[in-house]
């Protein structure tokens, strides 16, 4: 019998933490695509790309995305995955995240983030209410099908599940086999995110109808992430991993790259009797076509 194959996306940089909780973590565009290199050579087959300024700051902007996806593109094959979370800054709006959208069609990612949850959340000093409003979802995840893009649906709730198959998929503007992440340990930061325990991921999977082609990632954040990883594995997922989630490699020491991350979690892989999937692998299993 063959082994199943299990995707990793590595994310290496978030809109929130920076250089100043570890200086490890990439910020500016050859620091993400030298990072991005190293996890597709330790096993990784999507990068989940967020853009910062030269400050170092969350930002949308369309040009640096551009860079960073070509970039990436002229090195590997890696599947690249730009997040749609609008920067976190004063005045960020929900359509602000979808600036990679306006690429040009050679420095488009492959897939893109599409928060399916209202939600809100306080850093530092700043609060947003996150409008991903149903309306805007459809609009969102129909110019992404337009495109070829296809969405990765984070759910930072049981809600969102059945807003995914009750309103999005009747609405015709996804795919057949949705991929669905599990967004997990926001409740920190995030009214209205769903803690990770294994009960509840158990509770978000139960959610998805029985007749549906679904591919779930669980995405555990700090120090739940590889206990979240691992049950992912083990109820039939595939994996996250990445200092966006978490900078610490283990409690008390500081990641010293993605790569580390991966690394890891081709070793875990390996040792419950799976295989990693290749880029292209990963293209087969979520019926992606390469860019060109």
């Amino acid at each position: 019998m063959a082994k199943r194959k299990v995707i990793i996306t590595v994310a290496q940089t978030g809109a929130f933490q920076g250089k100043a909780s570890n200086p490890n973590l990439p910020e500016q565009p050859d620091e993400i695509i030298a990072s991005a290199y190293d996890c597709y050579n330790a096993g990784a087959a999507i990068v989940h790309v967020h853009t910062r300024d030269k400050e170092g700051k969350s930002t949308c902007d369309t040009n640096t995305f551009g860079e960073i996806n070509t970039g990436i593109r002229a090195k590997c094959p890696l599947i690249i995955q730009n997040s749609t979370a609008p920067a976190s800054a004063p005045g960020s709006t929900a359509d602000d995240g979808l600036a990679c959208l306006n690429l040009p069609k050679e420095s488009l990612p492959d897939m893109c983030s599409l928060d399916c949850s209202l939600i809100t959340t306080s850093w530092q000093d700043l609060t947003w209410i996150y409008m991903w409003t149903r309306k805007w979802l459809k609009e969102s995840a129909q110019k992404m099908k337009d495109l070829g893009i296809r969405p990765e649906l984070e759910c930072f709730n049981p809600v969102t599940v059945d807003e995914v198959f009750k309103h999005l998929k009747p609405a015709g503007v996804l795919p057949e086999d949705v991929g669905l992440t599990f967004v997990m340990g926001m409740d920190r930061i995030s009214q209205g995110s769903i803690a990770y325990s294994q009960k509840n991921v158990d509770m978000m999977l139960s959610m998805i109808p029985p007749q549906e082609k679904a591919i779930f990632t669980v995405m555990a954040i700090g120090a739940s992430q590889l206990d979240g990883n691992v049950y992912s594995l083990l109820k039939g997922g595939h994996v996250r991993v990445g200092m966006e989630d978490n900078i610490y490699y283990r409690k008390g020491e500081l990641a010293k790259s993605n790569a580390q991350f991966v690394e890891r979690m081709v070793r875990i892989i390996h040792e419950l009797e799976m295989e990693v999937a290749t880029p292209e692998e990963a293209r087969a299993i979520l019926q992606l076509d390469a860019r060109t």
